[in-house]
C-alpha cells in the first residue's frame, strides 16, 4: 500500500516523499510501530469484548487434577487473543509491505488460513466444553494441505508462472556468490560473480548452519523428499508453538526472540553487500518477509503487554497456530530451516516432550518420562513458580537466538 501512496503524492499531487520510506529498514521500524501500537492500544476494547462474549478459558481438571488447582485462577479468562495479533500484523502488512510481491501473497494466505483454522478450533472448544476442539486429524489434514500449496509453488515452475499476473507475484530471484571468499563492505572496486538459481532448485537444497554451501539437494526424482520436508517444517512449526503457549507470556515471548532471528536473516538475504559480505544467498524481496516479521515482533509485544503474568487474554489456538505457521514458512522461503530449529529450541523441546511422553506411555506399559507434558508443565509440577518457568524458558530461548545468528558469522 505504501507504493501506492507514494506513487499518488507523486506523480498526482506533485509532492516530494522521501525515499526512505521505499527502504527496507525504514518500513520494517514502521511495520513494528504499528503493529505494537495497534495491539496496546485496541488490547482493552478487544478484552472487554471478548468477556462480554464469554470466550473464557476452560481449565480440564479431569485428565491433570493437580495442573486444574495451579492454573484455577486462569479460569474464564478470555482466549482467542491471537486474533488482535494477527489483526494487527496484517494492519501492518496492507501498510508497509509490496502488495505485489509474491512473499506478501505467501504470508497473508498462511496468516489468514491457519488463523481461521485455530479460531474454529477455539470456537469448538468453547460451544462443546466436553470437546477438545477439532481432532488431531482434522488439524494436521488441513495444515498439511496449506503448507503443500507453499511446497507446490516453491517446487513447480509451471504453478509459479500461473500465479504471476503481470508484474504481480513474480518469482523472487536468488543468487549465489560464485566466489568463496567474501568481500569487505567498504570494498566498492570489486566485484563478485554470482548466478542466478532457478527457484525450483533453491527449494530443494537443504543448508544448515554454521555451512555456507549447502548440504544436499533433493532435486530430480528426490524433490517429493523436498515437499514432504517443506511440509513436516510448517506443520511442525505450528503445533510447536501450540504446544509451547500453556503458561503466562510463554509462546509470546519467544516468538518474539525468533521472529526478530528470521526478520535480520531477511534483511540481510535482500541487501546485496551484506549478502556478499557473508557468503550468503542474495534473495531478492526477502526484505518483505522481514518487514512482516518485524510486525509480528510488533504485534506480540503489544500482546506481551496483556498476556505478561497475571495473563488478561490467552492468544488461544487462532493466534499459536498461526503465529507458529508464519514462523514455518519464513524459514522455509528463506532456506533457514535448521536454523529455526535452533533459534525456536523452545519451541522443539515443547514438541519433543509431547512425542516422547506418548510413546513411552504407549510402547512402557503406561510409564511416563514426564511428570506431565508438555515440558513447561513438568517444570510447574516439581514446584516451580509459573513466572519463574517463563523467565527461564526466555533466557534459554534468548541463548538459543544468539547462537543463531552467531551461525551467519562462524561458517
Amino acid at each position: 500500500m505504501i507504493f501506492f501512496i507514494i506513487d499518488f503524492l507523486r506523480e498526482i499531487l506533485g509532492l516530494k516523499v522521501p525515499l526512505a520510506f521505499e527502504n527496507y529498514s525504514t518500513r520494517m521500524m514502521l511495520a513494528a510501530i504499528t503493529s505494537l501500537v495497534l495491539s496496546i492500544f485496541l488490547g482493552p476494547s478487544f478484552i472487554k469484548k471478548l468477556y462480554e462474549m464469554k470466550i473464557g478459558q476452560s481449565i480440564r481438571t479431569d485428565e491433570c487434577p493437580l495442573l486444574g488447582q495451579l492454573h484455577q485462577k486462569k479460569k474464564d479468562t478470555p482466549t482467542m487473543g491471537g486474533a488482535l495479533i494477527l489483526f494487527s500484523m496484517l494492519v501492518s502488512m496492507f501498510l508497509w509491505m509490496d502488495l505485489s510481491h509474491v512473499f506478501t501473497l505467501i504470508l497473508f494466505i498462511t496468516t489468514v488460513c491457519l488463523g481461521l483454522l485455530g479460531a474454529r478450533d477455539d470456537y469448538l472448544k468453547l460451544k462443546y466444553k466436553n470437546t477438545k476442539g477439532l481432532t488431531g486429524r482434522q488439524k494436521l489434514l488441513i495444515q498439511g494441505g496449506i503448507a503443500g500449496i507453499v511446497a507446490l509453488y516453491l517446487l513447480s515452475p509451471q504453478v509459479a508462472s500461473i500465479t504471476s499476473i503481470g508484474d504481480w507475484f513474480q518469482p523472487p530471484v536468488i543468487k549465489e556468490q560464485l566466489s568463496k571468499v567474501p568481500l569487505l563492505l567498504s570494498d566498492s572496486s570489486s566485484q563478485q560473480a554470482a548466478t542466478t538459481i532457478p527457484l525450483e532448485d533453491y527449494a530443494t537444497r537443504i543448508y544448515m548452519p554454521f555451512f555456507k554451501e549447502h548440504i544436499l539437494s533433493l532435486s530430480g526424482g528426490l524433490a517429493i523428499l523436498a515437499a514432504i520436508f517443506i511440509v513436516c517444517v510448517i506443520v511442525g512449526s505450528s503445533n510447536a508453538v501450540n504446544l509451547t503457549d500453556g503458561l503466562d507470556g510463554l509462546a509470546a515471548g519467544c516468538l518474539i526472540m525468533v521472529a526478530s532471528c528470521l526478520a535480520c536473516i531477511g534483511f540481510i538475504s535482500n541487501h546485496v553487500d551484506l549478502a556478499r559480505y557473508l557468503n550468503i544467498l542474495y534473495i531478492e524481496g526477502s526484505g518483505e518477509i522481514a518487514i512482516y516479521l518485524s510486525a509480528f515482533v510488533g504485534a506480540c509485544i503489544g500482546f506481551l503487554w496483556y498476556n505478561g503474568h497475571p495473563a488478561q487474554v490467552f492468544m488461544g489456538d487462532t493466534g499459536s497456530l498461526a503465529l507458529g505457521g508464519v514462523l514455518g514458512v519464513s524459514a522455509v522461503l528463506l532456506k533457514r530451516e535448521f536454523l529455526l530449529a535452533i533459534i525456536g529450541g523452545i519451541f522443539v523441546a515443547e514438541a519433543l516432550s509431547v512425542i516422547l511422553q506418548v510413546g513411552s506411555y504407549k510402547l512402557r506399559n503406561k510409564k511416563r518420562i514426564f511428570l506431565i507434558a508438555p515440558l513447561h508443565h513438568h517444570f510447574e509440577y516439581k514446584g516451580w513458580p509459573e513466572t519463574k518457568v517463563v523467565v527461564r524458558f526466555w533466557i534459554v530461548g534468548l541463548l538459543l537466538a544468539i547462537i543463531g545468528m552467531a551461525s551467519l558469522k562462524f561458517q
